[in-house]
């Protein structure tokens, strides 16, 4: 459990500041836990959220709450892995049984939004006593607006539930137990950072990068660095595999090589080719742009930065799934609170260098018996350039600048707020189908059913499951176009589906004789 017990410097610090402090730290976790878990529960009201990724996670973590592996049919039926397939055999994420308990209380995919909120907001904890420590209270503060503001954190909130909630809060958590010496702490918090997702190894492996550049830590920097770089390969080759999965499903870097080995001799005979992949598309430099310059590129200036590179060349050196490296989503949130640490700990940096005043001036007499050279008083002393008191205030006026271009822009839009014509016809499909049901639900009308109703994605497969609730107005994933939706209805209204109801292009079929198919595909 992370407690807020703000620690303080000097000889101003006293235990009524600390609580003071405390209370802040305290205000601003609970003010941004509460904003993000209104625009997650907006999106789930208005059927902005979708099947793919939330109603995933909310079958595997309702089968965690019952004592099972993390089964998630909609995942292993769409994807040809079988209705019993185990989301550790697509990422290898065992930390979400943490979340189990959760479903004690309430039962339904809401409950991830909420804590997905929570644990992106618990970041600014660890964060604010990295900060404190260098900044100040006052530094820090800031400093927990520009995080809570950065646009990463906002695409995350804005597209359902993932994993990578957890990835902020233990990176700083390992970050801020190191700074503050508490090296067993730091290796907790780094072991759980393993459990977050097979890759999340880069990141650890990263850290010991940063540890190498300072004095007296190679040898806990060798140990991040092994154990990052196997779990890794441990979880991606060997535990995702026993768990039903392909070690190589994700594999995005054909133009490299057909494997690692053959990527890594690739890319070390043409480097250039990989220099090339990690801006190609122009969307991944645009990307890297946008992780760096609201923090006023001040991140480069510190070693800290070393920790994301691992992870970040993971996702850029990809020639496929182009979603990793779009300023979207969730990918870029893991990079997040590391990337402000850096800033913070690059002004401190920065602010140690002195700008040079004028030189003392010396004044040499003319020749005589007694020659004298005089020096003269000298001129201003070498001055420091106070980054440490300026970076903090103009982060977060940054911060604050760019977010009308990300997904809180939607919080000013009055229509953000309400379900339109389609969406309240949605909700009508969805009250139509029994508790119970096993159903094939269009994208954006899963996650209202998963808490009551056993879900398959309706996609481009016919599985007969006895109901359908499918949408002929609006194109959804996974279909090619909507022509193709269309096709899909009028052929089960053959196959003899009967239509319960229809309402602004929303269409619920049933068949009480239908036979489900749920064998795997692949």
């Amino acid at each position: 459990m992370i407690t807020v017990t703000p620690e303080t410097t000097g000889p101003e610090a006293s235990p009524g500041r600390a609580r003071r402090d405390a209370i802040v730290v305290g205000a601003l976790v609970v003010a941004a836990a509460a904003v993000y878990s209104v625009f997650a529960l907006v999106r789930y009201h208005t059927f902005r959220t979708t099947t793919y990724d939330l109603v995933i996670f909310d079958q595997a973590v309702r089968s965690y709450s019952r004592f099972h592996l993390p089964t998630a049919i909609v995942k292993g039926v769409h994807n040809g892995f079988g209705p019993h397939f185990s989301v550790l055999g697509d990422h290898f994420s065992p930390i979400l049984a943490v979340l189990a308990p959760l479903y004690w209380i309430h039962d339904g995919p809401q409950t991830l939004l909420v804590a997905q909120a929570v644990l992106l907001a618990l970041t600014i904890v660890p964060l604010w006593r990295f900060t404190r420590r260098r900044l100040g209270a006052w530094g820090a503060h800031c400093v927990a607006g520009v995080y809570a503001l950065a646009w990463p954190v906002a695409e995350t909130v804005a597209f359902d539930f993932h994993e990578m909630a957890f990835t902020p809060v233990l990176s700083m958590l390992m970050l801020e137990r190191h700074d503050a010496g508490r090296r067993r702490q730091c290796l907790l918090a780094a072991g759980a950072l393993l459990l977050v997702k097979e890759d999340m190894g880069l990141l650890v492996a990263g850290f010991g990068l940063y540890l190498l550049t300072r004095p007296g830590e190679r040898r806990l920097a060798a140990v991040f660095v092994a154990a990052g770089l196997g779990w890794t390969w441990l979880a991606s080759r060997v535990l995702i595999p026993a768990f039903g999965g392909a070690a190589d499903y994700y594999w995005a870097y054909d133009a490299l090589g057909r494997d690692l080995p053959h990527a890594a001799a690739h890319a070390l005979t043409h480097p250039w080719t990989a220099l090339k992949l990690l801006v190609t598309p122009g969307v991944k430099a645009t990307t890297m742009a946008w992780l760096i310059l609201p923090l006023l590129l001040v991140p480069l200036a510190s070693p800290i930065t070393i920790a994301v590179l691992p992870l970040l060349v993971e996702r850029m050196l990809a020639n496929r799934f182009g979603n990793w490296w779009e300023p979207r989503f969730h990918y870029n949130v893991a990079l997040t609170a590391l990337l402000v640490a850096a800033g913070v700990d690059g002004a401190c940096r920065l602010s140690r260098l002195r700008l040079p005043g004028p030189r003392a001036r010396r004044l040499s007499l003319p020749p005589g018996p007694r020659a004298r050279r005089l020096s003269l008083p000298p001129g201003p002393r070498a001055r420091r350039l106070r980054l440490d008191l300026l970076w903090p205030v103009a982060a977060l006026l940054a911060a604050a600048v760019v977010v009308p271009r990300f997904a809180f822009r939607n919080f000013f839009d009055p229509a953000f707020y309400r379900r339109d014509a389609h969406a309240r016809a949605a909700a009508d499909a969805v009250a139509a189908v029994p508790r119970g049901a096993l159903v094939e639900a269009a994208n954006v009308v899963g996650p209202q059913l998963s808490g009551r109703a056993r879900v398959l994605l309706w996609d481009t497969r016919v599985r007969w499951a006895p109901w359908v609730v499918a949408d002929t107005a609006r194109a959804t994933f996974p279909f090619p176009a909507l022509g193709a939706q269309r096709d899909r209805v009028r052929y089960l209204l053959q196959r003899g589906y009967t239509m319960v109801l229809r309402e602004d292009g929303w269409v619920v079929l049933h068949d009480p004789a239908a036979t489900p198919d749920l064998r795997a595909t692949r």
